[in-house]
């Protein structure tokens, strides 16, 4: 199917790719990092971007892009909470910056928007570290929507089983009222369901209220002792912790990526000790290399979405050598053939390497900082770390 719309997209994006390529032709290629630098998930970005522009800065610097060319980066906020200021910020990237691919965005309602909005539009290829809606699947984009970061059709069975196998026979679950929030507890619901597990209460709330104490009313009430929490830590899932932590409402929290950071921790008065959750990772030797390339250079690379950010700006990079140009749709058309199997792998810190394989002819399967391999259309099945926390968010295993 992703290469059906590919094809179409290609003739759709030819005129646009050109002027790209004019602008771009005595200067650096930009290319978007469209985030929500502001918003619930605004403690995560900063090492997120970072990341991201980190594997630019990789490639610029080995002089290898084609021919040597330079990759500078635009950053644009999405704020993650508006559908209408992400495509206003895509809009700016794409007409004004004359970006030749995105990165991002990060929040799952931003990246339905991007997509079906700008990138389809303008044959502009995107690729998210983080949006996990099961919508986004199958999201009218053109061909244009790739993502390095799982599905939460599948973190939601995966939260669902590590939460049934500790014993754990019923939950409330409160879940951020947006794309993300509902899918995730979509799956999760099915998945603890069919294990027999049972769901005293599962309520939305909204992120950016002052007070949760109403929704920790209703959900204590249900008589579940222990409240999964699938929302923002930065925002309204914070909130719901806190004001159950104030009135000693739950004995244990269940979270899911959008909950898992140091700032949860920061943030909160009180102890989350035995808190735990999910989170897309592993520890990989790929994901191990991608740990000390990224300290090496001065990043904390040990996060949320940092490898995923870092593989899709990669992506982006070896797309255009394998492809022989920054042009749109040469960029979109070469994704997927860098992302997966023929060719020889390519872990993070080996852009140089991947570069001159593509430059000589040859192919490469990347597999960067996350064991990055795409779907057909165009998305990581990824695995997810079983986190806790003690003095920190530890990592139990890898599933």
């Amino acid at each position: 199917m992703r290469k059906t719309l590919l094809a179409s997209a290609t003739a759709l994006a030819l005129s646009a790719s050109m002027n790209v390529m004019a602008a771009s032709h005595g200067g650096p290629i930009k290319v978007g990092v469209i985030m929500g630098y502001t918003g619930p998930i605004e403690s995560l970005t900063p090492d997120m971007a970072s990341s991201a522009e980190l594997a630019f800065k990789e490639a610029s610097d080995s002089g290898k892009l084609l021919g040597g060319k330079k990759i500078e980066p635009a950053r644009a906020d999405s704020t993650c909470t508006d559908a209408a200021v992400a495509t206003a910020a895509a809009e700016r990237l794409v007409t004004s910056e004359k970006v030749a691919a995105i990165v991002g965005a990060a929040c799952s309602g931003a990246s339905t928007a991007i997509a079906t909005k700008v990138a389809a539009a303008n044959g502009v290829a995107m690729i998210s570290p983080s949006s996990t809606s099961p919508a986004l699947t199958s999201v009218k984009d053109n061909g244009m929507f790739f993502r390095t970061a799982p599905s939460d059709a599948r973190q939601g069975e995966v939260l669902a089983d590590i939460t049934y196998t500790r014993g754990i026979k019923e939950v409330a679950i409160t879940y951020t009222n947006n794309d993300y929030g509902k899918g995730l507890e979509e799956s999760f619901s099915k998945a603890y369901k069919a294990k027999g597990g049972k769901i005293a209460i599962s309520a939305a709330h909204e992120d950016g209220k002052a007070d949760y104490s109403a929704e920790v009313g209703a959900l204590s009430a249900a008589g579940a002792e222990e409240l999964v929490v699938l929302g923002y830590l930065d925002q309204g899932g914070r909130g719901v912790i806190q004001a159950s932590m104030d009135a000693d409402a739950f004995s244990r929290f269940i979270l899911a990526d959008g909950m898992v950071g140091d700032s949860l921790m920061k943030n909160i008065d009180g102890d989350l000790t035995g808190t735990f959750g999910t989170l897309p990772g592993s520890e990989s030797s790929g994901a191990n290399k991608f740990l000390d390339y990224a300290k090496a250079n001065g990043i904390d690379g040990d996060g949320p979405y940092r490898a995923e950010s870092y593989d899709a700006a990669a992506l982006l990079v070896l797309a255009m050598q394998a492809g022989k140009s920054a042009d749109r749709a040469s960029i979109a058309k070469h994704i997927m053939s860098v992302a997966n199997a023929p060719g020889e792998k390519i872990y993070a810190g080996e852009l140089d390497k991947a570069l001159k394989i593509l430059a000589e002819g040859g192919e490469v399967d990347y597999d960067g900082a996350s064991n990055v391999e795409f779907s057909e259309v165009g998305e990581a099945a990824g695995s997810y770390k079983e986190v806790e926390v003690g003095l920190k968010f530890n990592t139990l295993k890898v599933h």
